[in-house]
């Protein structure tokens, strides 16, 4: 992996419960909290700062500009949500530009075991504890959970594989 481990021991703190509270609230009501997003941001914008070189740290600001980009065409083509554009475009600062193959597969891995344990998670005792969480009765998946799924690894991985 290209991130290094500093910076993605610095970043994982505070992405980490972030990338959780996502995954939950995609579940229950079928949106990110743009709270959440600004949040991320936040976290990049400050320990960005001091985890990164400073040419380094300005230049990731392009990628959170073309993933935005790009999931605002994929929201307006009807393939993601609002929510889910803004989120990978906060969480894209934090992606080392050498490392973009293997998240892509990271990100592959992580929607198909999500997908799987959504959809069996919904026929379980899981449904019993939170039976209102909108996710259960939705045709459409909740894509958080994958979305802070592939960040927190992607951070975790970065701590004990990263340069």
């Amino acid at each position: 992996m290209d991130i290094s481990a500093f910076s993605a021991l610095l970043f994982l703190p505070f992405a980490l419960p972030i990338c959780v509270y996502v995954a939950f609230s995609d579940m229950r009501d079928m949106r990110i909290p743009n709270q959440m997003v600004l949040l991320l941001f936040a976290v990049y914008v400050v320990v960005g700062a001091i985890a990164l070189p400073l040419d380094v740290y300005a230049w990731r600001y392009v990628h959170m500009i073309v993933v935005l980009v790009a999931g605002i065409a994929l929201n307006a083509g009807g393939v993601l949500g609002a929510g889910d554009a803004k989120f990978a475009a906060a969480a894209a600062p934090f992606i080392h530009l050498g490392d973009v193959r293997f998240l892509m597969a990271l990100f592959a891995a992580n929607m198909l075991a999500a997908f799987v344990a959504h959809r069996i998670g919904k026929h379980t005792m899981l449904k019993k504890i939170a039976p209102h969480w909108e996710s259960w009765t939705n045709a459409k998946f909740p894509m958080g959970l994958a979305l802070g799924g592939t960040l927190a690894l992607y951070l975790a991985l970065g701590v004990w594989y990263g340069k």
